[in-house]
């Protein structure tokens, strides 16, 4: 069995970490990019995701800033995103330390992209991120862009189909009816993913207690399917700590990567 990543997510906003429901509800602000990823890798989080949330929407230009700060303090993987639309983007993010780059909204308007960079920069760097709404009354689900803001009309279960086919070399995805509500993740959307494509799937979007983890990375027909689980709220405002769900994990007999030697002690 491949381990389960536990991953802490950071949505950046004027230069500060932020918390919403669904996006848009209830603002909190959670506090400083660097400060927090010093935190989470004293965690031995496996990785950390950043996410311009309103880059898209404000039409600027990428978080270079923030990510040459994180990556000269930590050591941990580092996965940015936010206002990604060219190759050239890929390569500034990576340049200043970034080891992944996540496109969302760019990869929609011009899936090309997705190849450019896999061909480029290997499918390793590139995250393709979902942003997704169930449709009424179904078990289908819509792609939203612009940090939620646009329904594109896309099926879910089409465009994974799709950014795996163009070199994406894992997908995250955010059902946003989910999104900061803490009740747990879209089992149901991130199970039907998961079986669409080979790729690791990260679900976002939920967590609220340490079952939820547990839930979507389990397998089965109720299991959520996923390879990793990235959470904001419940890690920020200190309800769990990663080696908390960790732990929690590995007595449910789920693998889940090992401590790094040195780091982390005394937690």
């Amino acid at each position: 069995m491949l381990a389960k990543r536990i991953i802490p997510c950071l949505d950046v906003q004027n230069g500060r970490v932020v918390k919403n429901v669904r996006f848009f509800e209830n603002h909190r602000d959670a506090g400083d990019p660097l400060a927090l990823a010093q935190a989470y890798e004293a965690q031995q989080a496996d990785e950390l995701v950043f996410y311009d949330i309103t880059a898209t929407v404000e039409g600027r230009g990428l978080m270079l800033d923030v990510a040459a700060r994180v990556a000269e303090q930590v050591m941990m993987p580092l996965t940015i995103g936010g206002g990604v639309n060219r190759l050239s983007d890929f390569r500034e993010l990576l340049g200043a330390g970034a080891d992944k780059i996540s496109v969302n909204s760019g990869a929609v308007k011009r899936p090309e992209l997705i190849r450019e960079a896999s061909d480029h920069y290997g499918a390793q760097c590139v995250m393709l991120s979902i942003d997704a709404k169930r449709r009424p009354g179904t078990s289908t689900w819509t792609v939203h862009l612009a940090g939620g803001r646009v329904d594109t009309g896309m099926d879910l279960l089409e465009w994974a189909t799709q950014g795996q086919a163009l070199g994406a070399g894992e997908l995250c995805l955010n059902i946003m009816d989910a999104d900061g509500t803490r009740a747990g993740f879209d089992l149901e959307a991130t199970r039907e993913v998961a079986r669409s494509v080979d790729i690791p799937v990260i679900a976002s979007g939920g967590a609220g207690k340490i079952e939820d983890f547990r839930d979507v990375l389990l397998g089965g027909e109720t299991g959520g399917h996923a390879d990793a689980a990235l959470a904001a709220s419940v890690f920020h405002f200190g309800e769990l700590t990663v080696p908390q769900v960790k732990k929690y994990l590995q007595g449910e007999g789920l693998a889940v990567r090992p401590e790094w030697p040195g780091v982390g002690e005394g937690l």
